[in-house]
Formats: structure tokens, sequence, C-alpha cells
């Protein structure tokens, strides 16, 4: 499991975060203070406070995959 913070700014950032997110079928989330939500769903991401960076979550035991999720959200890390 890999977690790290990201931050998504726009409408536009939050449709290409999931574009890219879905192409893997490993759980991903994205979490912000008590509230945790599949990170390749449009109304849950919405349903959070994107004003600050949320808390991505890899959950894979496959460290290449995890890898390969890691640098396809690179440009959304803080």
């Amino acid at each position: 499991m890999k977690t790290f913070p990201i931050k998504l700014s726009t409408i536009e950032d939050v449709r290409n975060f999931v574009n890219v997110l879905s192409k893997y079928t490993i759980d991903l989330d994205l979490r912000s203070g008590r509230y945790t939500v599949d990170a390749r769903s449009l109304m849950g991401i919405f349903s959070l406070d994107l004003l600050k960076p949320i808390e991505f979550i890899i959950q894979s035991d496959d460290e290449k995959t995890a890898d390969a999720v890691s640098e396809d959200v690179k440009q959304w890390k803080v």
C-alpha cells in the first residue's frame, strides 16, 4: 500500500485524474478527514473538500502496479 497527498485544483484535474485511473483494476481511494471515496468516482471526489490536499491511497501488494499508478498521477502530487 502506498499513500501520498495530491491536489486536484480544477474540474479538468478531477476529470483527467479519473480518466488516468480508469485503466487500473486495483483499489484506489481518496481520503479527506474521515471520508474515504473510490478514486475513480467523479461524484465521490466532488463530495470531498478539494480546497486542500487529499490523501491518495494505492491498495496493492504488487509493487510494479503501485509504482505505475504513482507515476501516472505524479502531476497531482503535492
